[in-house]
C-alpha cells in the first residue's frame, strides 16, 4: 500500500464520534460490566442497541440521551 493510499484510508475512516459504539465502549462509558449491558437488554432496560449481524451496536447519542433520562 502506498503512502497516499494509507493516508486516504485513514482520513476516509469514520471518526470515533461518528461510529457506533460496541458493548465494550458502552461498558467503559457507563462504568458497568459488559454482562450488565446484556442483562439490561434481555430485560428491555438500558440504552437502546441495534443488532448488526451477530454484534450489538449503540448510537452514542442514544446512550447519552438514555443517561440523561435516568437522572430526570
Amino acid at each position: 500500500m502506498t503512502h497516499k493510499a494509507t493516508v486516504s484510508a485513514i482520513t476516509d475512516a469514520p471518526s470515533l464520534s461518528d461510529r457506533l459504539w460496541t458493548v465494550q465502549d458502552v461498558s467503559v462509558y457507563l462504568g458497568v460490566p459488559v454482562e450488565t449491558l446484556y442483562r439490561w437488554r434481555k430485560h428491555r432496560t438500558g440504552p437502546p442497541a441495534a443488532r448488526v449481524g451477530r454484534h450489538l451496536r449503540y448510537d452514542p447519542a442514544d446512550v447519552r440521551a438514555w443517561v440523561r433520562a435516568q437522572v430526570a
